[in-house]
Formats: structure tokens, sequence, C-alpha cells
């Protein structure tokens, strides 16, 4: 028995099947859940234990260790989660995993449920001719749900055997004897091959197939799932590349906690396997090393006439034999599961009492640049109790004004982008800081906003209404703030994408429209950060709002005549004048923001 190249790229194909159902059924229920999700995440991590609960729920939800820990990620990244907090809920979703395990050894094994994928393809199509999206989502879950056990059987079909095709796996082959150390060799095998597919169960039903064929030993099996734990890891290092500190944070803290979880398994290997096979034995369907020694023994005919099932039935004996043969796999692939779960579930409880500690040591492992200070969190609200209306109200104030500050900040930046060379490195790095500003600004609305909806729900004062009313518009507006910044930035990339360039005269219009813009916006924060805001106050900043209506109106009417007379083209003066308008928009909200500031102090 040969293998060829065809069929290396049927294997391929049954694990890109396998990852696309998986892929298909994940995104399906997520988008099923909605928002639901997030606030679940946001909610149910007040202590290490409800987060750890939360990480577990969630990852069973959508049946990805994976997708969980990258969403825990982002939410790091926006600062909706603490560092603390997204620790729990990564080691939750190390436990909620290992139900894709136990769903691929009770289905994927007991059940041919390949027979069923047809069936359930034609069930889910009137989901997918629904005008409900809620529909069209389950329709995506069952349509994955069957591509997942599909590929799986086409796994089955086209793992190579070891045995059977020495010439291409001699290596392999060599490394299974050798005791602890074919143990490390498979656990790294398992780790690459994760990394690789980027799905930890893909190797785990690689190593159920193999082993269930008895093309490799238990502990082999049992070491590639481990590595696979390691591997699964680079997922979330991947989505934290392009985050901040606290998301790079929370993608080693789960690279620590999964690699001390292999390392201690790794010490107490043996006596852990016993442990796995003694239970199964005892109280599960069998001894999962008995297929290992059944293949040793028999006949490698009849081995293979097992794992092809193309066994006579009608010679006597055959069907006994099969049947045993069935469950000694069942036994192997129920053995794995338990071993995967157990792993998880041990490790999670030694870990969960040291979560401080993965706190302290990746921030001491991943240090602040002090170059790059982007800490996006809420830092004085939560998604959790609401307390006293006064205590709930202040925080919220100093919520504001760290969103007034970071919409300070990305002003600074996109000033810096103007001033970058075109299509450079810098400019590029810029604005895709400038983008995620944009981002963070719009989930600060988002949560600030939430959070002030839960005050306004429960018993607070007509005063304290009128507060909350004027907060809301005064967070619309500093969002307003950030959107106009991400417009500017826009703007600049869409002149460098037009081939426009802008006169000596026009820049220094722009940089003096800026510095106008710029003192307006200081003010605003200063303002924001006192504790009242006085008549002064606001005159200061109308007179700063007519000083920058009364340069964008003398910009705009000797625009034209710059044209007419030469000065520079028409393409020019359109991203000139937008940037000067956005500017003026920009004041405009500022304005908003101080005068609804007024109210709510009038409401004290």
């Amino acid at each position: 028995m040969e293998y060829t190249f065809l069929d290396f790229l049927t294997l391929i194909g049954s694990v890109g099947l396998f990852l696309y159902g998986m892929k298909l059924m994940s995104e399906g229920l997520q988008k099923v859940a909605g928002d639901k999700l997030r606030n679940i995440l946001a909610v149910m991590t007040n202590n290490r234990f409800m987060g750890t609960l939360t990480g577990i729920f969630v990852t069973a939800l959508v049946q990805s260790s994976s997708a969980t820990t990258v969403m825990v990620v982002s939410f790091v990244n926006a600062g909706l989660l603490s560092l603390s907090q997204s620790m729990a809920v990564i080691m939750g979703a190390n436990v909620g995993t290992t139900v894709t395990a136990w769903i691929i050894a009770l289905f994927g094994f007991k059940v041919n449920i390949s027979l069923f994928v047809l069936p359930i393809i034609a069930l889910s199509l009137p989901f997918f001719t629904s005008y409900s999206n809620n529909k069209k989502s389950w329709g995506e879950f069952l349509i994955g749900f069957a591509f997942l056990f599909l590929g799986l059987e086409y796994l089955k079909n086209s793992v190579p055997d070891l045995k059977a095709n020495p010439e291409i796996f001699r290596v392999l082959t060599e490394y299974t004897q050798m005791g602890f150390f074919s143990i490390l060799i498979f656990m790294v095998i398992g780790a690459v091959l994760t990394m690789v597919v980027q799905a930890s169960s893909a190797t785990l039903a690689i190593a159920l197939i193999m082993c269930s064929k008895g093309w490799i030993s238990f502990d082999i099996a049992a070491a590639i799932i481990l590595g696979g734990n390691i591997g699964t890891c680079i997922t979330p290092i991947i989505a934290s590349i392009s985050g901040n500190v606290s998301a790079k944070r929370a993608a080693m803290g789960h690279f620590l906690f999964n690699f001390l979880g292999t390392l201690w398994t790794m010490i107490l290997y043996y006596p852990f396997i016993r442990m796995i096979v003694w239970l199964s034995t005892n109280y599960g369907p069998g001894n999962p090393e008995a297929l290992m020694e059944f293949v040793n023994t028999a006949d490698p005919n009849l081995v293979n006439s097992l794992n092809e099932n193309t066994i006579d039935l009608n010679e006597s004996g055959n069907r006994e034999i099969k049947a045993s043969f069935e469950q000694m796999q069942f036994s192997v692939s129920y053995a794995l599961s338990l071993f995967h779960t157990i792993f998880n579930i041990i490790n999670l409880m030694i870990m969960i009492w040291f979560t401080n500690g993965y706190v302290y040591l990746v921030t001491k492992l991943i240090k602040q640049h002090k170059s790059n200070e982007e800490e996006f969190q809420l830092r004085y609200i939560s998604s959790g109790m609401i307390g006293s209306a006064e205590l709930t109200l202040v925080q919220a104030k100093k919520e504001t004004q760290v969103y007034s500050e970071r919409t300070r900040k990305m002003f600074a930046m996109t000033r810096e982008l103007f001033t970058e060379k075109e299509n450079s490195e810098a400019f590029r790095k810029t604005y895709e800081r400038i983008e995620k500003y944009e981002n963070i600004s719009d989930r600060m609305e988002l949560e600030i906003g939430n959070y002030l909806n839960h005050v306004s729900s429960n018993n607070i004062s007509s005063s304290g209404e009128i507060k909350v009313s004027n907060m809301y518009k005064i967070v619309d507006e500093i969002e307003s703030i950030g959107d106009s910044c991400y417009n500017l930035a826009r703007t600049m990339i869409r002149k460098n994408e037009a081939f426009a360039s802008f006169s000596p005269e026009i820049v220094a219009n722009i940089n003096k429209m800026f510095n106008l813009t710029q003192e307006a916006l200081d003010h605003m924060n200063h303002v924001l950060d006192k504790n009242e805001i006085l008549e002064s106050d606001l005159n200061k900043a109308y007179n700063k709002e007519d000083e920058i209506n009364n340069f964008r109106n003398q910009l705009r009417n000797s625009n034209i005549d710059s044209i007419n007379n030469d000065s520079y083209n028409y393409l020019s003066g359109i991203f000139y004048m937008d940037i000067i308008s956005e500017c003026e928009k920009m004041g405009d909200y500022i304005i908003n923001v101080l005068e609804a500031l007024k109210e709510k102090r009038s409401a004290s």
C-alpha cells in the first residue's frame, strides 16, 4: 500500500472540512448569541470563580477555546476586562473546550453520524430561506455540525497508517518506542500541528483516530493532545500582536497557564496515565490499552479489515470480533477525552488560586513602554453591580474625563499624521493607531452609555435624572469628536491616494486651524476635570469657537480665489476645505459638551 500525493491532499482536505465545520458551527452560535456573549463576559467576571464559570460556559457554547480567548484578548485590548478578569475566563475556557472532545468521542466513534450528514444539511436549508438572521445563524450551526462530522469521517479514512507506510513515516515510527523521550517528541508534534491548523480540536481528532486504529499507543496519543494544549496558544498570541500591552499580557497569561499545566503533567505523566486507564477500566467502557495489545498480537490482515470495515461478517466469530474491536475503539476515545478533561480540571483547580500571581508575572515579563502607554481600560466603572446613585454618577463623571482625554490624544495623533511623510512606515503606523483609538472610542461610548442606563433604571432623584441625561449628551459629543479625528485621518489617506499635494500656504493655514482646535479641546478637558464650570469658562469657549468659525469663513472665501489664481489645483482645494470644515465641526462638538456640562451643574 503506497501513500500518494493525492492521499496527502485528501488528508489536508479532510482537516480543512473539519475546521470549516467547526468554524461554521462556532460562528453560527456566536451570531445567535449576539451581544449576549459580550455581556456575559463583561458582567459575570467580578471574581475569579465567576470568571472561570463564564469561560467554561461560553467555550462550551461556541465550541472553541480559541474563539473565547481571542474574544477575551480583544476585550482586554478595549479595556472592557481587566487582566485579572481575563485570566479567570481563559482558565475556564480550557475546561470548556473539553466538551468538543466528548462530542467527537461519543458521537464520532460510537455513532456513525456521517449517515445523517445529508439529512442534517437538508433540515438546515429552510433556515437559510428565512428572513430572520437568527434562523439563518441556526442554519449555519447545523451545516457546520454536519461538515464537522463529515470531515471527521474523511479523516478516519485518510490519516495514513504508520505501520503500513513505513517508507513515509519511518521517522515517526522509529520514535514511538523510546519511552519518555517518545512522549516529549509527540507532545512537540501535537503543539506544532495545532499551531499550523490553529485548532486543537483538529489535533485531538487526529490523535483519537490514529489511536483508535491501533497505529499509536494510548500514552503517545495523550502526549499529542497535551501538546495541542500548548499549540492552541498561538491564536490569541497572533490576535494580540496588534493590540496594546494589556492584550499581550492576556495572551502571555494564557500561554503560561497552559505551559505550566503541561509541565506538571509531564513530571507526573506515567502515574497520571495509569490513573486515567484505571478510571476508564473500572468506571468507563474498558481498558484503553487493550486495543494496542490486540493489534500487536492479532493477524495484521484482520486488523486492516477491521479498520477498513471490510471484514466478512458471515464468517464464524467475525461479528463478535468486530463488536469487541469497536468497543475497544470507544474505550480509547473515551479515555483520551477523560485525559483531556481531568488534566484541564486539575490544572484549573491548582492554577485558579494563583491568578494574581499570573497577573504579576506577565506584568513583569511584558513591561509597559513609556513611549506607547495605551492602557485602554474602564478605570472607574464596571459592568457589574451598581452602587448608590451619587457614587455611580461620580464614577461615570471620572470615566467621562478619561474618555475626553483619550480623544485629545487621538487629535494629537491626527496632527502627527499630518506632519508624517506620505506613504511612509511612520504614516501607516500612526494611522493604524488612530483607527484603533476610533474603535476604542465607539466601545467607550457604548460602555458608559450602558452604565448610565443601569443608573437611570434605579431609583434616583429628579436632579439625578437630569445629570444622567446631560451626561448622555456629553458622552455622545465626545464620541463625535473622536469621529472627527478619524475623518481627518481618512481625508489625509484619500489625499495621498489621489496624489494631491498641499502648498506651503495650505499647510500653514491647516496648522493654524489645528492650533485653534487644540486650544478649544484643551480648554474643554480642563473644564471637565474641574468640579464646577464658571461663566468665564463658557465665555472663553465661545470666543474660541468664534475664532474657529471666522477663520473657517475666511479660508473658505479665499479658497476659490486661490484656485482661480492657480495657487493650487481644485483637487487640493477639496481636501483642504474638508480638513478645515472637520475642525470647525469639532469646535461645535466642544461647545456642545460644555453647554451640556453647564446644564448638568445647574441640576446639582
